[in-house]
C-alpha cells in the first residue's frame, strides 16, 4: 500500500507530470510537422504516449482521447511478444493488429523503449492514421470489405527500426503494398521520428529529476487519478442502468445492430456489461475490444472527473465485459475498418445509462458517427496517386445548462477539420462551399448543434470515391 504522501511529494508528481506531458507533446508536434498526409498533420488523428518499464500510461498528448486504451492494450500484447526478443536502444516497433490490442488496421502504433544506460527504463509510444496501407479499398474507407486481410497491411510486433537505422526488407515490403508509397511512407516516418525526439526527451526528463524521483511520482499520480474517479463513483447511486442505442445496419445486409449496456454499481464495484450487444457481423463495422474498452472509459472518466490526467488509473475503476465474437469485441477475421459507427453508439448507450445515474449532468446524444470519406485517382498535375481522406463532424448534444456546439467531431476523436485552402493545395479538388447546415439541431431549452456540409468537386476523371458513417 502506498504511503500518505507530503506536499512536497504531491508538488514534485505535478512538476513532473507537466514535464512529461511537454515531451509527449513534443512527440506530437514532431508527427504533425513532419507528416505528409493532410489526416496527420491538419486532421490531427494521432496521439502520442509515455510509458512507465511495466507498460503502464503517465501521460498523452492531448489529441484523441480513444486511442489512449488502445495503445494500453497494444502495449500489454507487444510486452507479451517481446518478452523473449530483447528490444535494443534504437529499436522500434510497429504494430496495428485489431485482434492484438490495435484500433483498425488504418491506425499504426510504433513504440519505442527508452534506456538509461543499461536499464530499460519505459517506453514512448506514437499512433496516427494513415491514408493508405494498401488493402482492396483505398483509404481503408470501402464497402463490402468482409474480412480483415482485405483492409490493408497488418504489422504483428515487427521492427521498423533495428538499432537506430531501418529495416530495409520491412521498407520494401511496405513500399510494393502501397498506392501512394510518397505520402505513406513520409507519414510512418514521421511517426519514428516523433519516437526518436520522444526517447531523447524523457532521458532528459530523467536526467533532470532522477529515475528514482520519477517512478515515485508515476505511483502517484496513476494513484490521484484512481482516486478521483472513484471518489466521483462513490456520489452515483447503487443499481442498475440500461443504455440501448441501434446502428442502422453493416454495409453489406440491412438488419438493424443492438447496442446495449448494462452498469451495475454496488458500492465501489462496478461491472458494465456489453454482453447482449449484437453478434459480430460480415461488414466491416465490427468494434475491436481496444476502441470498445476506450468508449466505456472515455464515457466513465468525463462522467466521474473531466479534469484528471488521463492515465493508467482511467482503466483501474471499471470492470468491463465484452462477449468475444460480438460485435464489441470481434473475432479473427472480421472487419474493423468502419468500427466507429459501433464504437461510438457503445459511448453513447453509455452515456444514456449514466445520465440515469446523474440525472441533469450529463449532455444528450450527439450525431453519433465518424462520416469518413475518401477520393482516390491520379492527380493530372503530377501524373501520381492521390488519396483525399477527409473526416466530418456534426451536431453534438445539447448541454445540460447550454446549447450543444456546432460541427463538432466526436466525442472520442476530438479531431480538427481539414481547412479548404489546404484541401485545394493538396489535392486536384476544388471546394465551393463549406459551412454549417441551418436547422439541422433539435429544438429545446437548450437546442441541439448544426451539423456541417462541405461540397466539393475532384477535377480528375475516374476517381473511386468510398466513405463510412452510419
Amino acid at each position: 500500500m502506498m504511503e500518505t504522501p507530503n506536499f512536497r511529494d504531491i508538488t514534485r508528481a505535478q512538476v513532473i507530470r507537466y514535464a512529461l506531458e511537454s515531451v509527449a507533446e513534443d512527440m506530437a508536434t514532431t508527427l504533425m510537422r513532419t507528416a505528409r498526409s493532410t489526416v496527420i498533420k491538419e486532421v490531427q488523428d494521432l496521439s502520442c504516449a509515455l510509458y512507465d518499464r511495466t507498460g503502464r500510461v503517465i501521460v498523452q498528448s492531448k489529441h484523441a482521447p480513444m486511442l489512449l486504451a488502445g495503445s494500453t492494450l497494444t502495449m500489454e500484447q507487444a510486452l507479451r511478444t517481446l518478452a523473449d526478443k530483447q528490444m535494443a536502444p534504437g529499436d522500434i516497433v510497429i504494430a496495428n493488429d485489431p485482434f492484438r490490442g490495435g484500433q483498425h488496421i488504418m491506425d499504426v502504433m510504433m513504440i519505442a523503449p527508452v534506456w538509461l544506460d543499461d536499464d530499460l527504463i519505459g517506453y514512448v509510444g506514437a499512433v496516427a492514421h494513415h491514408s493508405d496501407l494498401g488493402g482492396a479499398g483505398p483509404g481503408g474507407v470501402g464497402g463490402g470489405l468482409t474480412e480483415v486481410y482485405a483492409e490493408g497491411l497488418c504489422f504483428p510486433f515487427v521492427r521498423f527500426h533495428i538499432g537506430g537505422s531501418e529495416n530495409p526488407d520491412l521498407i520494401a515490403m511496405i513500399e510494393s503494398n502501397i498506392r501512394v508509397p510518397h505520402k505513406t511512407m513520409g507519414d510512418l516516418r514521421a511517426q519514428a521520428s516523433a519516437c526518436r525526439v520522444g526517447v531523447d526527451r524523457y532521458v532528459e526528463a530523467i536526467g533532470r529529476f532522477g529515475i528514482t524521483a520519477v517512478e515515485a511520482s508515476t505511483d502517484l499520480l496513476i494513484a490521484e487519478t484512481e482516486m478521483r474517479l472513484r471518489n466521483g463513483l462513490a456520489k452515483l447511486p447503487d443499481g442498475e442502468f440500461t443504455g440501448e442505442d441501434v446502428v442502422d445496419d453493416d454495409g453489406v445486409d440491412d438488419t438493424p445492430i443492438r447496442i446495449k449496456v448494462i452498469i451495475r454499481k454496488k458500492g465501489d464495484s462496478v461491472v458494465v456489461d456489453l454482453d447482449e450487444c449484437g453478434d459480430q457481423v460480415r461488414g466491416n463495422i465490427n468494434c475491436p475490444l481496444a476502441t470498445t474498452l476506450a468508449a466505456v472509459q472515455y464515457s466513465f472518466t468525463v462522467a466521474l472527473d473531466p479534469y484528471v490526467t488521463p492515465n493508467q488509473g482511467c482503466f483501474n475503476i471499471i470492470e468491463i465485459r465484452a462477449r468475444q465474437g460480438s460485435v464489441v469485441n470481434p473475432t479473427r477475421p472480421a472487419a474493423t475498418a468502419a468500427r466507429t459507427n459501433v464504437s461510438l453508439k457503445i459511448q453513447e448507450a453509455t452515456l444514456m445509462a449514466l445520465a440515469k445515474m446523474a440525472p441533469g449532468k450529463i449532455m444528450a446524444p450527439s450525431h453519433g458517427q465518424m462520416s469518413h470519406v475518401a477520393f482516390v485517382g491520379t492527380d493530372p498535375e503530377t501524373g501520381q496517386t492521390f488519396v483525399y481522406n477527409d473526416l466530418f463532424g456534426g451536431g453534438a448534444g445539447a448541454r445540460p445548462r447550454q446549447d450543444g456546439r456546432d460541427a463538432q467531431d466526436t466525442h472520442m476523436a476530438r479531431f480538427k477539420n481539414t481547412p479548404t485552402e489546404m484541401v485545394e493545395h493538396e489535392y486536384p479538388v476544388r471546394c465551393h462551399a463549406y459551412g454549417l447546415v441551418p436547422d439541422s439541431g433539435g429544438a429545446g431549452r437548450y437546442r441541439g448543434a448544426l451539423g456541417v456540409y462541405r461540397d466539393v468537386e475532384v477535377l480528375t476523371e475516374e476517381v473511386v470515391f468510398s466513405r463510412y458513417g452510419d
